[in-house]
């Protein structure tokens, strides 16, 4: 630990107070000094400039800088007052509304012509967007001089900010601790960029980047301080994913090679289609890396309906043809149950062996989830010991204590942003040795998300649709707009029901919640309505546009058995529409379902509704998805559903989820603790100093896997790894 290290370690407390470091602690999640230095400004402010008020992001908190047009006062009577201030940029405008006994020092303060920093949520009110009860300080009022001074020439930063801690009182904050950091504290300090590398690529050392990232005098200043701290966040990050691959690659695994006339060969020789270029091209990666003595890591990447499961289902029978046993870990109850309905029917009597009528060849294939029965879970686990099962498919359930492995052989992951490391590892535990593992995704990811978030494994991607898959029409319902788009979504559903097929109706949330006490006050009125709700949907459409037809509900919170019942009446037919919440955004395969209708769907994140559209069109007649929203044409909500309806392409798609996105949930549901260090680098633009980052790192690792000669980087990597593992504990 050098001298810098133990500074950016102190507690906040010991420089700015006790009563302002819990706030930052219990609000903002910063603790040490090098937490609050770490933590960015978003942007910044130049005096002359105002921030964009037309790209403002909903529910969010912001600073704006921005000049008062005009002021209106209405009273409701005594004591009932509402101020609404009306302030621009020259390019958008923005409502601040003031309530009650809270109208009397804006009443006085903002005056038609005068600047101010605004802080506060943005909200929609009447289609205008606002900042109820916003926080505010003026730049330009006569006496204060000493405060234009302060920011006069300087790039003002603004924070990402809360509802307890603006901006202006974190920039203060900074202030005062690099004022008191000073040159001596500074001074020696712990650097976890080796300096050959800082030379090389000529950037500047940390503290220097520190105080030009906060008092940046120029933009150049930002740029220089931009440029070191993304390397610092890439390389730590990139030599923690090296010395993961380093170790794993060192595991002893045992060769899979299948066995020549074995249960893959039957298995192929009833497929009923012949498998596409690309899922032959994965097969082929995926048995080369099988036949080494150096477990797999693979990550498997494919849209909704690629073929995926018949990729990793042949690659589990390969491994059971070499005499050994695969799991498949799906990360719900109804998912494994689906995969293990499909595999079962897909093997055939290959899935019966020691059945009468079952193949020779054959193996069991069993199923493990925690609600099973204690007679049913008996036999399972014990078809497992013995090693008559060859394949098992479950829920986390596997990886208990109690579930043991005659020969564990290959892992396969479903949908992998669902579990930790920690799991992962905790089934490889139960192979006498490191078994193969293959993880697979249909959330599409750019390449260099797969580098950063998955650095651990290699990628395949299957990019073809397999033959017989209908194409998805997608259109915006705007139901503000123009409501009578609405009504007519609502026949088509009716259409869809009368030609045989069936529909989901996908709302945000449940509507069964207990209303939260805490939320009513005078600002309701300015906040958006409450997301639409299954129950309140399901009811209004059997009332209505869905008189007649069988309507049923789906959503987390009802009893398993329920679910499973609903999920089965409808993949039967006897449902003609399902409202549910996004529980069937994963797996769920009703090849008659041909309509979605997504309410609010400006709520749902770019790659869930690809991913929830990826539910209709399954079979061989094509799929309708109509975007319903009342945000206004030129939101950037709106902007996001016309590129969800302008194409098909997940991965195209992805690219513009993590563009629209803020950098630190870039990772989405963050795989690991990679969210909590990525601030700086936003993983889409920063490509190449990620590629340089990775190659650097693993020279590194490959020269000094100990990193003996790094202490500062060893450090860093401790801090990096021990937030990976809270987060992975959470997760578990």
């Amino acid at each position: 630990m050098g001298p810098m290290s133990a500074a950016l370690d102190e507690p906040l407390a010991k420089s700015v107070g006790g009563r302002t470091a819990k706030v930052f602690a219990d609000h903002l999640d910063l603790h040490t000094v090098g937490d609050l230095l770490h933590h960015y400004p978003r942007r910044y402010a130049e005096r002359g400039e105002l921030t964009r008020l037309s790209d403002l992001p909903l529910d969010e908190h912001v600073t704006v800088v921005a000049r008062v047009a005009k002021a209106t006062k209405k009273t409701y009577g005594p004591g009932k007052a509402r101020l609404e201030v009306v302030v621009t940029d020259g390019g958008g405008s923005l409502t601040l509304v003031f309530f009650g006994r809270g109208v009397f020092k804006p009443e006085q303060d903002l005056v038609p012509g005068r600047r101010g920093m605004f802080a506060g949520k943005v909200s929609v009110f009447n289609r205008t967007l606002q900042l109820a009860h916003p926080e505010y300080q003026l730049l330009d009022a006569e006496d204060g001089e000493a405060a234009v001074d302060a920011f006069a020439g300087r790039l003002m930063p603004i924070y990402p900010a809360c509802k307890q801690v603006n901006s202006w009182t974190i920039a203060k904050t900074v202030d005062t601790v690099l004022t008191s950091l000073g040159a001596t504290r500074w001074a020696g300090t712990g650097e976890p960029l080796p300096g050959a590398l800082r030379e090389a690529r000529g950037l500047v050392a940390l503290p220097e980047a520190l105080e030009k990232i906060h008092r940046p005098r120029t933009k150049a200043d930002i740029a220089v301080a931009k440029d070191r701290l993304k390397w610092d966040e890439a390389f730590v990050l990139q030599v923690a994913l090296a010395r993961r691959r380093a170790a794993e690659s060192a595991l002893p695994a045992v060769p899979r090679v299948p066995a020549e006339d074995g249960l893959l060969k039957a298995f192929d020789a009833r497929l009923p289609f012949t498998l596409t270029e690309g899922q032959e091209a994965v097969s082929a990666e995926i048995f080369a890396d099988l036949a080494t003595d150096h477990p797999m890591h693979r990550l498997l990447q494919g849209e909704v309906g690629s073929g995926k499961t018949m990729v990793a289902l042949r690659a589990m029978l390969g491994v059971v043809d070499a005499g050994g046993q695969a799991a498949m870990l799906a990360p719900t109850e109804v998912l494994a149950q689906q995969h293990h309905r499909s595999i079962t029917e897909m093997m055939g009597d290959l899935a019966e062996a020691g059945l009468l009528g079952g193949s020779e060849l054959g193996t069991k294939v069993v199923l493990l989830t925690g609600s099973m029965g204690a007679a049913a879970r008996r036999q399972a686990l014990l078809d497992l010991v013995t090693g008559e099962a060859g394949v098992v498919v479950g829920t986390h359930a596997l990886i208990e204590d109690k579930v043991q492995f005659h020969d564990l052989g290959l892992v396969v992951v479903d949908e992998q942003h669902r579990f930790g490391v920690e799991q992962r590892d905790a089934l490889r535990g139960k192979a006498k040795q490191p078994p193969h593992l293959l993880v697979m995704t249909a959330t599409p990811i750019p390449r260099t998300v797969a580098m950063t978030v998955f650095g651990d494994l290699e990628t395949s991607v299957l990019d073809q649709l397999p033959a017989g898959r209908s194409p998805i029409a997608t259109h915006v319902v705007p139901a503000k707009d123009k409501p009578h788009f609405l009504s007519r979504a609502w026949e088509r559903v009716r259409e869809e029901v009368e030609n045989g097929h069936q529909a989901y109706v996908v709302c945000p949330r449940i509507g069964d919640e207990e209303p939260d006490p805490k939320k009513k006050s005078a600002e309701d009125e300015a906040e958006r309505r409450p997301p639409l709700a299954v129950l309140e949907i399901a009811e209004q459409l059997l009332k209505g546009p869905l008189a007649g037809l069988r309507v049923e509900v789906l959503h987390g919170r009802m009893h398993p058995d329920a679910k499973d019942d609903v999920m089965r009446r409808f993949s039967a037919g006897e449902v003609d529409v399902l409202v549910a919440t996004t529980v069937i955004e994963v797996g769920v395969n009703v090849p008659n379902a041909t309509g979605m209708v997504i309410m609010d769907a400006d709520r749902f994140g770019v790659s869930q509704l690809h991913q929830l559209r990826g539910r209709v069109g399954r079979g061989s007649a094509p799929g309708l998805c109509l975007l319903v929203s009342e945000m206004p044409e030129a939101s950037p909500a709106r902007a996001r559903l016309d590129a969800v309806a302008g194409t098909l392409d997940g991965f195209e798609l992805s690219r513009i989820d993590l563009e629209q996105r803020r950098e630190g949930d870039v990772l989405g549901q963050a795989q690991s603790g990679t969210r909590s260090s990525l601030r700086m680098l936003t993983v889409i633009d920063d490509e190449d100093v990620i590629e340089a980052a990775r190659e650097e790192a693993v020279a590194l690792v490959a020269e000094d896997p100990e990193l003996t000669g790094q202490p500062d980087l060893r450090s860093a990597l401790e801090s990096l790894v021990d937030a990976d593992r809270e987060q992975y504990l959470d997760k578990g």
